[in-house]
């Protein structure tokens, strides 16, 4: 049994996997801004606060905290609320292990696969590719970097880059369950998925079996938005036409946002898969079938 922090661990992955490792009778504690329950400690990034009884005796700190990608457009004031939700929590957190000299057994932090950048190519991305120059590769950069520092106090670090994540309730799902379902744009771009389940149980893996480094949390089998929307259609018994939402529609509505939604390539499962990781729900059909 291990005492693990998660942070953003109200959201939809944090609760979800909340639920899992204290199925798995391990320690958890979450850090809120607001806390409610037993568990939750406060932490307010803006003034550098953190409870330090939560920190106490932790193995594990699991690092989910960053303002929403797709909630709101992309101002400049909104572009900076989310590398700092992102960075500057990491970094609290670093000092704050590091000030109270807690022996931590690793430090397990979200990215996303927006790291290579928001492109349509067929190229597969690996792990071992560079960043993307765009806004969210420079994100999901500054976000790994912030992580990174923890190795320089011997602490193993594992970065899990994600995909959209497929839940049952909220998240990018609901969003494309509409009356009549369409691709977006040209419908070329790809669309790097994940069942919530396999997401929590690679973080769990990543504990129990010690997994250090990076790896792209995501299912192996490539959809294009295209096909996903084909399956997607198929699966809620609802109308599909192949016109795309025009790619001007999408701009003017999300501004430079819109990239994420128009822009996407192929992602590698190769590492997480040879490191022992068998997906429960390795097809988008079977994915979306548990759903």
């Amino acid at each position: 049994m291990a005492k693990i922090i998660i942070t953003g661990g109200t959201g939809l992955v944090g609760k979800r996997l909340s639920k899992l490792l204290i199925d798995k009778k391990h320690d958890v504690v979450i850090l809120s801004r607001s806390p409610k329950n037993e568990n939750e400690f406060k932490w307010d990034i803006s003034s550098n606060y953190v409870d330090e009884k939560a920190l106490l005796n932790t193995d594990y700190i699991i690092h989910l905290a960053g303002a929403g990608i797709a909630d709101k457009r992309w101002t400049k004031e909104r572009k900076e609320v989310i590398i700092n939700s992102r960075v500057k929590s990491a970094n609290l957190l670093f000092d704050k292990i590091s000030e109270l000299k807690i022996n931590l057994k690793g430090f397990i932090s979200a990215s996303g696969v927006g790291y290579y950048g928001a492109i349509t190519t067929n190229k597969i991305y690996q792990e071992t590719d560079n960043a993307g120059t765009d806004f969210l590769g420079d994100v999901c950069q500054k976000w790994e970097n912030a992580a990174h520092q923890f190795s320089t106090k011997n602490i193993p670090v594992t970065i899990l880059r994600t995909g959209i994540v497929l839940t049952d309730n909220g998240g990018a799902l609901d969003k494309m369950k509409t009356p009549i379902i369409t691709p977006l744009g040209s419908g070329k771009q790809f669309l790097p998925w994940i069942h919530l389940d396999d997401l929590c149980a690679i973080y769990i893996k990543a504990i129990e079996d010690n997994l250090e480094g990076i790896f792209n949390a995501v299912a192996p089998e490539h959809h294009t938005s295209i096909t996903f929307s084909k399956e997607l259609a198929k699966s809620i018994n609802k109308p599909y036409i192949g016109i795309g939402v025009p790619s001007f529609m999408l701009k003017l509505i999300f501004g430079e946002m819109a990239k994420i939604l128009l822009e996407g390539s192929k992602i590698s499962a190769k590492k997480i898969e040879k490191n022992g990781y068998s997906f429960r729900f390795e097809t988008l059909k079977k994915a979306l079938n548990n759903l």
